[in-house]
C-alpha cells in the first residue's frame, strides 16, 4: 500500500500470469516457448536491453508467438546502487530495443524515487509467486514447491530465462502448468 504503483498480482478470476526475466537466452528462451506453447499458454517476458541487442531473432520469436515483452533495463543494475538519473538513462537504452508500457526492476532493487519516476512511464509489474530457480543451492523440487501452493487467479509468477535457472525452471515449469490446467486456469500475459 504504501508504494501503489507497483503492481503484484492482477484481478482475473479465471488466468495466472507467467513471467520470465533476463532473456533472451539461446537455447532457454526456445525451450520456454516450446513449452507454452504445448500448454497453449501466453507468458509475458521481461527482457534486457543488451540481450535483445544481441538476439533480435530470438525476441522476434517470442512476439511472433503472441508473447508480451516488458523492459528489464538494459544491464541489469540494481537500481538503489545508482543515481536515479544513470538508472532512468539505463532503462532509456533499453526502450530503444523494447517497446513495452511493462517495467520490473532487476532484484526489486530500487529507491522510491525511482520508483515514482519510473511509474510515470511504464507499469511496474512484480510478482505475488517467485520461483527463486536462480538459486543454485536449492533443488528443482524444493522451486517447484516454492511456487505449486500459492497458484491461485490473478497470481504473477516469477522465473527466469537464463542458463543460471535453467535447471530448476525446467524441472518446475512443466509441472506448473500441468497445476494450472488442473486448476482450470489459463496462463494470459500481462496487458496493462
Amino acid at each position: 500500500r504504501m508504494l501503489p504503483e507497483l503492481i503484484w498480482q492482477i484481478e482475473d478470476e479465471r488466468a495466472v500470469f507467467l513471467t520470465f526475466d533476463d532473456g533472451p537466452t539461446p537455447g532457454v528462451t526456445e525451450w520456454i516457448l516450446a513449452m507454452l506453447k504445448r500448454y497453449d499458454a501466453k507468458a509475458t517476458f521481461f527482457v534486457l536491453g543488451k540481450n535483445v541487442e544481441k538476439y533480435p531473432d530470438l525476441y522476434a520469436k517470442i512476439l511472433a508467438d503472441g508473447h508480451r515483452v516488458g523492459n528489464h533495463t538494459y544491464s541489469h543494475q540494481k537500481g538503489y546502487l545508482m543515481s536515479l538519473e544513470r538508472y532512468l538513462e539505463d532503462i532509456d537504452l533499453a526502450a530503444y530495443s523494447v517497446q513495452s508500457n511493462l517495467f520490473r526492476p532487476p532484484y526489486a532493487r530500487v529507491t522510491p524515487s525511482q520508483l515514482r519516476a519510473i511509474a510515470q512511464r511504464y507499469k511496474i509489474v512484480m510478482w505475488s509467486i517467485v520461483s527463486r530457480d536462480y538459486n543454485r543451492k536449492i533443488s528443482g523440487e524444493r522451486c517447484l514447491q516454492g511456487v505449486l501452493p500459492h497458484i491461485k487467479a490473478g497470481a504473477i509468477i516469477l522465473f527466469h530465462d537464463s542458463v543460471k535457472s535453467f535447471a530448476n525452471m525446467s524441472y518446475a515449469l512443466p509441472k506448473t502448468l500441468e497445476r494450472i490446467a488442473e486448476l482450470g486456469l489459463k496462463c494470459k500475459a500481462i496487458e496493462l
